[in-house]
C-alpha cells in the first residue's frame, strides 16, 4: 500500500471534565461572539446538572479505541493522535505532539458528517489554526471527505431505530411516528452553499438527505425532520421547528407514539441527552406520549469501519461510498476548504 500519511487525528468540539472546567469551555465556545455572562450560567447549568462532564471526551476516547482496532485488523499501521476545538486536548497542543513524534503528514477525521461553516469549515479553521501555532515545519493535515450518506452510517442509525421501535410499548409500535433531529443553526448560516447549491442550504439539505435514507432504510414512508439545542438572540432566525414544540403539534394530531432519531449527532453528547433524553422525553410524558431515543453511531463497531473506510480511500484510492444525491465535499489539506464558498461563513447578524 502506498503511504500518503503517518498519522491519523480525531479532531472534534471538546467538552468540560470537572465542574470548574464548565465556565471556561463555555467561554471557548463563545469566544469572539459577545453572548452574555447570564446565557453561558444558564447553559453552564445544563452540564452541571450531570456533574460538570460532558460524556464527549469519553465517547471520542472510546471511538478511538475502536479504530485502532479496526486499523490492526485491516493491517494500516497508524498511530491515532485526538485533538479539540475548544477543551483540552487541544488541537494546537497535539499537533506539536504530532510534530514531535515526527508526523509529517496526517489525515483529519472530524466528528461532523456535514458541510456548512460548524460542519465544515470550522474544522478547515482549526487545521490552520493549529499549524499556524507551531509555525514551520508542522504536519501536513489532510481532513476526511464528509460523510453524512456513508452506507455504514445509514446502516447503523436505521439498526438504532429498530431498536428504539421494540422500546415501545407493543400497542403503540405500528403508529409510532419517526422524528429525526439534527442541531439547529441560524437560517443565514445555513443559506451558504456555494455555486452547486442554489439558495445555499448545503447544511439542512444534507441532513435532509440522511434522514431520507434512515427513513426508506428502515421502511417509514413518513417521518419528520425538525431541529434542537438553538442557542442565540430570539431575534435571530434559526431552522425551525424546535423538537419539544413540535411534539405539542403531534399530540395536537392524537399522535400517542414518537421514535426520535438524533440523525445530527455522531455521539450522545451532552446536547443529545439534555435536549432529547431530558426535555423531549419530559415533554412527551407530560403530553401522555411514548418516547424512544435511537441511540446514536459513535459506540456501534461499524463506525470505526467507517473511519477506516474514509483512510482508505485516501491511502489506497479505494472507491468512495454513498447513497445519496445531495453533494458532499473533500479532501483537502492545511485547511483549504473544500470547494469554492461551500461553506462559506455568513455576515453574522447584528
Amino acid at each position: 500500500m502506498s503511504r500518503a500519511a503517518d498519522a491519523l487525528l480525531l479532531l472534534s468540539f471538546g467538552g468540560p471534565e470537572r465542574p470548574e472546567d464548565v465556565m471556561p469551555f463555555l467561554e471557548n465556545v463563545t469566544r469572539g461572539r459577545g453572548v452574555p455572562r447570564e446565557r453561558l450560567e444558564e447553559v453552564a447549568e445544563h452540564y452541571l446538572h450531570f456533574g460538570g462532564v460532558s460524556p464527549i471526551n469519553r465517547l471520542n476516547r472510546d471511538i478511538i479505541a475502536a479504530v485502532e482496532a479496526e486499523l490492526a485488523t485491516a493491517g494500516i499501521d497508524l498511530p491515532v493522535y485526538f485533538g479539540n476545538r475548544n477543551w483540552a486536548p487541544m488541537v494546537e497542543d497535539t499537533v506539536a505532539g504530532m510534530a514531535a513524534d515526527g508526523v509529517r503528514s496526517a489525515l483529519v477525521f472530524p466528528t461532523s458528517a456535514w458541510g456548512g461553516y460548524s460542519g465544515c469549515l470550522q474544522y478547515h479553521e482549526d487545521i490552520a489554526r493549529a499549524r499556524a501555532a507551531f509555525g514551520d515545519g508542522a504536519p501536513d493535515l489532510i481532513k476526511l471527505r464528509q460523510y453524512f450518506d456513508h452506507p455504514l452510517l445509514i446502516e447503523t442509525f436505521a439498526d438504532a431505530i429498530r431498536a428504539a421501535q421494540q422500546e415501545l410499548p407493543a400497542e403503540r409500535r405500528d403508529g409510532a411516528r419517526l422524528v429525526f433531529t439534527a442541531h439547529s443553526i441560524p437560517v443565514a448560516a445555513d443559506a451558504t452553499g456555494g455555486p452547486p447549491f442554489d439558495g445555499g442550504r448545503l447544511y439542512s439539505r444534507q441532513v435532509a438527505e440522511a434522514a431520507r435514507l434512515c427513513a426508506a432504510a428502515t421502511g417509514f414512508t413518513d417521518y419528520d425532520l425538525v431541529w434542537q439545542s438553538r442557542s442565540g438572540p430570539p431575534q435571530v432566525p434559526w431552522l425551525e421547528p424546535d423538537i419539544v414544540y413540535h411534539l405539542d403539534d403531534l399530540s395536537g394530531k392524537n399522535i400517542d407514539a414518537v421514535i426520535v432519531c438524533p440523525v445530527g449527532f455522531v455521539s450522545d453528547h451532552l446536547e443529545v441527552i439534555w435536549d432529547l433524553d431530558n426535555e423531549a422525553k419530559e415533554k412527551a410524558a407530560e403530553l401522555g406520549m411514548a418516547f424512544a431515543r435511537a441511540a446514536t453511531p459513535g459506540t456501534d463497531r461499524r463506525f470505526a469501519q467507517l473511519v477506516v473506510e474514509l483512510i482508505g480511500e485516501h491511502l489506497d484510492g479505494r472507491e468512495q461510498r454513498y447513497l445519496g444525491d445531495v453533494s458532499g465535499f473533500g479532501c483537502t489539506t492545511n485547511g483549504r476548504p473544500c470547494a469554492e464558498g461551500c461553506c462559506a461563513l455568513p455576515a453574522r447578524p447584528r
